[in-house]
């Protein structure tokens, strides 16, 4: 049996929601799963939803934003997902030697990880200079406010630092998922899963969406069992 680490950072609950599917993809491939948070940043102070708390006094210029984006509401969202993965354990470095396979899942920041990712691995550091990940799979999934802000550039571009890590990338072909060869407005694509959540982050996954995230945790944990079963991971 294969083991597979579902590891996310999620500030709104979509990414949290899609990597339970992938969670549970990976369990259906028969893998031994388990599932961690990135932390947060500890000083609220360089948190950015509490951006959107703070800007609900402002007057003003800030009354646009506020109607456009739904500040108010949307930092009630962050709260409520802080608490609804309270019980999910923080990710450590022995979490990522433990696995054969990782999906990791994060939000999209200006088309790229957020901050609390980088940190992450670069608190990391010591698994990349003694290879301790190389050769094992890896999946990425992500979320973004609409089709156009940048979900796959955000998985692109963070293949980058698992590359260092001597991680071997897992996409989603076309010919497993036809639901994403469409001009309904849902995420995903060939670089991995993605969930569209909305400028004022208010939609929830669709079906398709998370269908497709557990494809992908499926398809890291089958890579994994194979390369384990052919000796190839330490």
């Amino acid at each position: 049996m294969s083991r597979t680490l579902v590891l996310y950072y999620s500030a709104y609950g979509h990414v949290l929601d899609m990597a339970r599917a992938a969670a549970d993809g990976a369990r259906r491939a028969g893998a031994d799963v388990r599932i961690c948070r990135i932390p947060e940043l500890e000083s609220e102070r360089n948190r950015t939803p509490y951006q959107d708390k703070h800007r609900t006094g402002e007057p003003g210029e800030s009354s646009q934003l506020k109607t456009r984006f739904k500040t108010v509401d949307r930092f009630a969202k962050y709260e409520e997902t802080m608490r609804r993965q309270q019980d999910i354990p923080v990710a450590t470095n022995e979490d990522l030697s433990w696995a054969d396979g990782i999906v990791w899942g994060f939000p999209t920041y200006y088309g790229s990880m957020p901050a609390q990712v980088k940190l992450f691995l670069e608190f990391a550091g010591d698994l990349c200079a003694d290879g301790s990940l190389e050769g094992k799979p890896a999946g990425l999934l992500t979320s973004t406010g609409s089709i156009h802000t940048g979900h796959e550039a955000n998985v692109l571009t963070s293949m980058v630092p698992l590359f260092h890590f001597g991680m071997i990338m897992v996409g989603l072909p076309y010919s497993e998922n036809p639901e994403y060869l469409t001009a309904d407005p849902i995420g995903c694509s060939p670089y991995g899963a993605s969930t569209l959540a909305g400028p004022d982050s208010s939609l929830k996954p669709d079906e398709r969406e998370l269908m497709m995230a557990g494809r992908l945790g499926r398809r890291v944990a089958l890579c994994a069992e194979a390369l384990k079963a052919q000796g190839f991971l330490k």
